[in-house]
């Protein structure tokens, strides 16, 4: 009686492998320039995170500088610095997140409620927009309409008497964070929408005719299909807004900083792009940002484990 060869499922993996690239040998080909892209551009320059630990000397290079380990890390925690600027990064970090992340969630369930196209492509194009606007271009916009003198909104708020003097919005540290969290839920709101509109659309409609039938308002119907729904979507959504927790951007901060707001507005991305760029402390600012990459890491981990373990709903 004759036995099978059994095949070694290591072989049977590459022979797959081996058919699959033959078979479609056009599209590995175009994957090339994305391999060399991220290469190059994202895991190669990770070798300067080594920086971090070194006294950098600009003459003698990376590989030449004298190892320090973490005496740049002690120096930043030591430094009367270091927690201004972790404080107000996750100050502005927190009200972010608890102002813009659900504000685009909103504005998605609004968008499914409209029924004309007119009323949908308007109210598309009217949140939209600000997305594209230049970040330097919507600081400029800001302060010209926040002017004490001449600005729209320090008039509007006289003439409605909600103040009898002009505030300086733009300058004092009083309103800063304020006026980004405003200024951030108006330009990015109907950007950040998209993927949750992409989401209600996939809703099977049966769902609402049977909840209709049985007399559901809608207000019903939002509550008990709608969110319900959509809640894998925010999951996901919020893990990735906890992973970059700490990833202020420091353009619109940046721009929007005066010496009256600096006590609130210095963050950890303004204070590296300082050090590296300005005072030419490559090394230190290296090791403050790598510091502010590990912690994102965590966050990520941790958000990502809670959410599997209460919801289900993970990343991996």
């Amino acid at each position: 009686m004759m036995q099978k060869s059994v095949r070694s499922p290591r072989i049977v993996h590459h022979n797959t492998w081996r058919k699959a690239i033959t078979r479609y040998w056009q599209m590995y080909l175009l994957l090339i320039p994305v391999i060399v892209y991220f290469i190059l551009f994202k895991y190669k320059p990770m070798l300067g995170i080594q920086i971090a630990f070194k006294d950098y000397k600009l003459r003698v290079g990376m590989w030449g500088s004298d190892w320090l380990g973490l005496k740049h890390f002690q120096y930043f925690f030591e430094s009367y610095q270091s927690r201004r600027v972790i404080s107000n990064t996750l100050y502005i970090s927190f009200l972010s997140l608890l102002f813009c992340f659900p504000f685009p969630i909103i504005l998605a369930l609004v968008f499914n409620e409209l029924k004309t196209d007119k009323a949908k492509r308007m109210v598309r194009t009217i949140t939209y927009a600000p997305h594209f606007v230049s970040t330097v271009v919507v600081v400029g916009m800001m302060v010209s309409m926040c002017a004490m003198e001449t600005g729209i909104v320090n008039k509007a708020l006289i003439a409605f008497g909600l103040t009898k003097e002009p505030l300086y919005l733009m300058g004092s540290g009083k309103y800063f964070r304020m006026m980004y969290i405003l200024s951030d839920i108006w330009k990015d709101s109907g950007w950040n929408a998209i993927i949750f509109i992409s989401a209600l659309s996939a809703i099977d409609a049966s769902l609402y005719e049977a909840a209709r039938v049985d007399g559901a308002s809608r207000w019903q119907q939002l509550i008990y299909i709608t969110l319900p729904s959509i809640v894998p979507t925010i999951v996901i959504m919020l893990i990735l807004r906890c992973g970059s927790l700490m990833s202020v951007g420091h353009e619109k901060v940046y721009a929007m900083q005066t010496d009256l707001n600096l006590n609130v507005s210095e963050v950890i991305s303004t204070f590296t792009y300082k050090q590296g760029i300005l005072d030419l402390k490559y090394d230190y600012a290296t090791a403050v940002d790598l510091f502010n990459s590990l912690i994102n890491i965590l966050m990520l981990t941790t958000v990502n484990a809670i959410s599997k373990k209460v919801s289900e709903t993970s990343l991996w």
